[in-house]
């Protein structure tokens, strides 16, 4: 497949929703240490970042152009790209560099029968766990997971707590997400496996966006899968339902990179954003541009000047 025939198939996915869905154990900013190679790459020839199509995806995206650059990488950024069904095959195949990415989902794509939960034995589960010629950097403070919900009305009317509570309603609620999830472990395959959970419909909309929460705010979907900094969460009133066991794994924001452009100078200046980004703060920026309708490169690039993070760094 040339270079034209994956591009325009990128773009014909990008309305395909994405599952995301993201403090301690980082690493020093030399950037070794729990990545899953040598970083031998260069990134003299510029790096081609690619995103997910969700909000906060495309802000990190941003993101990492804007301290690439303060590094003095040439970036290009290909922003609303699909799901890790797209984006993995383009980053192996040189048609994207870089993306970001967060811990537990990615592990649960790349290894179904992993069993790791804790940042550290999730970063070295998914070094062993990746494609040749591919590594994950270290991951930051920011973490973005993903959470059931329903509303108020919904958790009184079934008394709903936790995850487990769903299992007692077998056949008769609905669940709302992006297509994807009804195959996820985490989603209806592993509420399934692990709680016991059958629901009567799934329907696929969107990952955390106007179709799933509008369907929820409706009462067209009982439960919603949404991403835990989406403020319309707490805005309005809804409850995130508890999970006992564990099937939701930790989702520290992690960069994944090709080993061609794994160099020193990627690895620092990715580094010092994930020491200084935090959840809050991403929170903050989903906000920026899905409720003040701000452009998500505008968001990402006044947070960097503001941290001090476009100040030209030496390589």
């Amino acid at each position: 497949m040339n270079r034209r025939t994956l591009l325009g198939g990128l773009a014909a996915a990008a309305s395909v929703p994405a599952l995301a869905a993201c403090s301690g154990g980082i690493t020093s900013l030399d950037g070794q240490g729990s990545s899953g190679g040598s970083g031998g790459g260069s990134s003299k020839g510029g790096v081609t970042i690619g995103t997910a199509n969700f909000t906060e995806n495309q802000v990190l995206g941003y993101l990492y152009a804007a301290v690439l650059e303060a590094a003095g990488v040439k970036t290009t950024v290909r922003p609303n790209l699909g799901t890790r069904e797209i984006l993995i095959p383009a980053l192996k195949g040189g048609d994207i560099d870089l993306l970001p990415e967060y811990q537990g989902a990615l592990l649960h794509y790349l290894d179904t029968k992993s069993t790791a939960a804790e940042e550290g034995e999730m970063q070295n589960a998914l070094a062993v766990a990746l494609p040749d010629g591919l590594q994950i950097l270290p991951y930051g403070m920011a973490e973005d997971s993903d959470a059931f919900v329903v509303t108020r009305e919904t958790a009184e009317k079934y008394g709903l707590k936790s995850l487990a509570d769903l299992a007692q309603h077998n056949g008769k609620l609905v669940i709302g997400a992006a297509p994807e999830v009804k195959k996820r472990q985490v989603g209806a395959e592993g509420l399934k496996d692990v709680y016991g959970v059958d629901f009567r419909e799934f329907k696929s909309l969107d990952s955390s966006g106007p179709l799933v929460k509008g369907a929820l705010k409706k009462g067209d979907v009982d439960v919603a899968n949404l991403f835990t900094t989406d403020t319309d969460i707490a805005a309005n009133h809804w409850i995130v339902l508890s999970d006992p066991k564990n099937l939701i794994p930790g989702q520290h924001v992690v960069p994944l990179i090709a080993d061609r452009k794994a160099d020193s100078t990627v690895r620092k200046a990715l580094a010092r954003l994930g020491n200084v980004l935090t959840t809050a703060q991403l929170t903050e920026l989903n906000r920026l541009v899905d409720k003040d309708k701000k452009d998500p490169e505008d968001v990402a690039n006044d947070y960097a000047k503001q941290h001090g993070l476009t100040k030209k760094q030496k390589k």
